[in-house]
């Protein structure tokens, strides 16, 4: 069996998470927690990053990126939703992905999750989240909450005609800010109705409803498709 390393509220787990449920390939769910940085855990992947997914009878496959490419190369399964379309199209694709896992991250879901989830069971944690860090990572969510409407209202999916990886990528960053009651879309009906599309997705319906003990509970629309 497949083991696919990923904490619930890591948006590249749930992106890959996602990948996984779209093409059907199974694998057993072992969840790790970031801020612990196991001896275990680090002989597999020395830089501590999440997801790895470890291929019964295959490679070890270490971060998003490369679990995404090394899924979107199998013959066997041909034309999946990770990387579709022409050239020019699958690099349109990966741009995106890139601007949600890497500027989106920075800019916004890697300060969410540290202040409020991280922080809140790291050893001699303080005594809550940094408010100036709230305030300029909010404002930071409002930017790339427009460049999705941009793209969702010129667009079928993020990248073009079809569903793709960049969605994956994106719906995992704005569902973890959903879930820690960060994601407002007043003014962005476009990427609103977007994203009601993606939370439609069984897989992702399988994401949503899970909960993270010791956090608070998401907010009543969190998992709600009609949201």
């Amino acid at each position: 069996m497949n083991t696919l390393f990923h904490f619930k509220l890591c948006p590249f787990s749930r992106a890959i998470r996602m990948v996984l449920g779209e093409i059907r390939l199974d694998a057993a769910l072992k969840e790790e927690r970031p801020w612990e940085w196991r001896e275990e855990f680090l002989a597999l992947n020395p830089s501590g990053g999440l997801p790895v997914l470890q291929i019964e009878g295959g490679p070890v496959l270490c971060g998003a990126y490369a679990i995404a490419e090394y899924l979107a190369e199998d013959p066997e399964r041909g034309r999946s939703p990770i990387l579709p379309g022409s050239r020019s199209e699958r690099a349109e694709v990966r741009r995106l992905v890139d601007w949600f896992h890497g500027k989106c991250h920075e800019e916004v879901t890697r300060h969410l999750l540290q202040e409020k989830v991280y922080e809140r069971f790291a050893a001699g944690a303080g005594p809550g989240p940094d408010l100036e860090i709230l305030r300029a990572v909010r404002g930071n969510l409002r930017y790339h909450l427009t460049y999705v409407e941009h793209l969702a209202s010129e667009r079928h999916w993020l990248a073009g005609d079809e569903l793709s990886y960049a969605d994956f990528a994106a719906a995992g960053h704005l569902s973890c800010a959903d879930y820690l009651g960060e994601l407002t879309w007043d003014g962005f009906e476009s990427a609103r109705t977007w994203y009601a599309r993606i939370k439609s997705r069984p897989v992702f319906r399988t994401i949503l409803a899970e909960r993270i003990p010791g956090t608070p509970a998401p907010p009543a629309h969190y998992a709600d498709p009609d949201f």
